[in-house]
């Protein structure tokens, strides 16, 4: 029986390990668990393996990947990774007809905490916050470097700001609630207005008593800048060299093991969007053709979660000469072929106001009137989301008040209520992006007899999915993809036109319906033929495989029609 968990609270990871080890194991016929590597502390990196095994093997079905919290503080992405999990196996014994179908005939692949080292910092009892890794970069020294580390300073279990008082601060109250801080305006404020510097709450290092570094450099590196797509040194936080850091080396390894996976989704925070590639490149230099069919699959997850798409390139790029390179979802797109998502979850200014955050908030944050109906929203739902200020002796800064916003749970992540809720029309979702992927079936097989104990053995095979073989235009101009290959396995036969494998190209999906004018032929469709001799009565056996839309197999008997 696996532990009481009701997606509303974060899992430490001895606590998220025993939940995921007490579901497979209860769901032995449908899931398993697996390490595929270990983190730079030391954790196992968990996958769980899902599909219906009396259909067949994982390897042998199209496959859907789905890995979260890349990022320590965004602890929703885990959440929504379990949710997915609960989601598939309950559907499954319920009887749910897109989920038994889902597992039937693909399999998903869940990493539910690809950071749990971040993440661990995060929970502690004393709380200590980095971007991603807590590898210590570009520095190697293990003592911290001069500025702010962002941290719990009074051991209450919370990292909220810390305002100091300052006549040339860049911060002032809010003319309609005092507790709020807002910057400063162009024009200036009245005079005798309080004005303070505003900071995270966390330990000064090595201050100068005039200024303060932040953040401290060993927060520097991003995990989601270290995968080989467009990477560089210039991006910020992208490590020594593509997956020079062993969570994302463990991740693409293990990705590139398994290739039939057809699609991919990175869960972050927040935002509350679905976001595709490309981040370095413009929508005009990407296929057209996967440009229109993310935009296919991206209105059937608005209709799903509600949550609008956008191209990262195209909307969420502030410098278009400094793009966000090195993201997981654009190496999903550009080295494998596939369709990459990331997924930002929650949106606390949609939550507040009924109206979306701004694309660019990410680097110019929220504005004052967001922030005021955020207050507001809290104040009535989440008391605990904005802490009255409060006077601390810094032992650092002197003195201090600590106070404000309670980030983790209002901006990065929804408040614990909302959690199960805010990840819950996500898992279906997933379902929908799985059930798109190529799939092959045998959909004809005949013997015709040709005389003297030949026989012509016919196999039609066919893929029944939405997407091509090949999933994306990209995979197929680069042809790094593999063909279609059907072969006649058993014994008691010979063939005598050649060999037993036939290769059959890519075969077409449902996706290209709209670009053939109305005349449809068969380009989802090929057959194979083979003139064998054997005695009648003799079984054969037609296998078709293909390395992103699974396999298929048909019985024939010499004779038999």
């Amino acid at each position: 029986m696996a532990p009481r968990w009701s997606f509303d609270r974060h899992l430490r990871f001895d606590a998220l390990t025993d939940w995921l080890r007490a579901v497979v194991d209860s769901h032995r016929d449908l899931a398993t668990l697996e390490s595929y590597g270990t983190s730079h502390e030391g954790r196992e990196l968990w996958l769980v393996t899902i599909t219906d095994r009396s259909t067949g093997e994982p390897d042998t079905k199209p496959a859907h990947w789905t890995d979260a919290s890349i990022h320590a503080v965004e602890l929703t992405a885990t959440v929504a990774a379990c949710s997915l999990i609960q989601h598939l196996l309950d559907g499954y014994r319920a009887g749910d007809e897109r989920v038994v179908e889902a597992l039937r005939t693909r399999t998903f692949y869940v990493a539910p905490r690809v950071n749990p080292d971040g993440a661990e910092w995060v929970l502690a009892e004393r709380p200590r916050y980095r971007r991603s890794s807590t590898r210590p970069w570009p520095w190697r020294q293990p003592e911290p470097r001069p500025g702010l580390t962002v941290e719990d300073v009074d051991g209450d279990g919370r990292v909220l700001e810390m305002r100091v008082a300052d006549p040339d601060g860049g911060w002032m109250p809010h003319p309609e609630a005092d507790r709020l801080l807002v910057p400063v305006p162009v024009e200036g404020c009245a005079a005798g207005t309080p004005r303070y510097r505003l900071l995270r709450e966390g330990r000064g290092i090595d201050l100068d008593g005039w200024t303060l570094p932040t953040p401290a450099p060993p927060e520097a590196l991003d995990l989601n800048r270290n995968f080989p797509a467009g990477w560089s040194r210039a991006t910020a936080g992208g490590g020594d060299h593509p997956l020079s850091e062993p969570e994302i080396d463990a991740l693409v390894r293990a990705i590139v093991a398994r290739p039939n996976i057809c699609g991919y989704n990175a869960l972050h925070t927040s935002g509350g969007v679905l976001l595709r590639p490309s981040s370095t490149r413009p929508d005009a230099q990407l296929e057209p053709f996967d440009v229109w069919a993310w935009g296919q699959l991206g209105e059937l997850g608005n209709r799903r979660t509600g949550y609008p798409v956008h191209a990262v390139f195209e909307d969420f790029t502030w410098d278009p000469r400094d793009p966000m390179s090195g993201a997981s979802d654009d190496w999903a797109y550009d080295h494998l072929g596939i369709f990459g998502w990331t997924t930002e979850f929650w949106d606390v200014v949609h939550a507040a106001s009924g109206e979306r955050s701004s694309t660019k908030q990410w680097f110019v944050g929220p504005s004052d009137a967001e922030q005021l109906a955020v207050l507001r929203w809290v104040e009535a739902e989440f008391p605990e989301g904005y802490v009255d200020w409060y006077p601390f002796a810094h032992p650092d800064l002197g003195p201090v008040e600590l106070g404000g916003w309670h980030d983790l749970h209002v901006w990065v992540n929804p408040p614990p209520s909302r959690l199960a809720a805010e990840v819950a029309p996500h898992a279906e979702f997933a379902v929908d992006l799985a059930l798109a992927s190529p799939r092959l079936v045998i959909g004809r097989t005949a013997t015709v007899a040709l005389g003297a104990d030949h026989w012509r053995v016919e196999v039609g095979v066919a893929n029944v999915g939405w997407l091509a073989t090949t999933v994306t235009a990209l995979a197929a101009k680069a042809d790094f993809i593999l063909p279609v290959t059907v072969e006649l396995e058993g014994n008691g036969f010979e063939i005598v036109d050649g060999p037993s494998r036939r290769e059959l190209g890519q075969l077409d999906g449902r996706s290209s319906l709209r670009f053939r004018g109305g005349q449809d032929g068969t380009p989802e469709r090929a057959l194979a033929t083979w003139v064998v001799r054997g005695e009648p009565g003799t079984e054969l056996r037609a296998v078709a495989r293909h390395l992103r839309a699974g396999s298929a197999s048909g019985a024939l008997v010499l004779g038999s029609p």
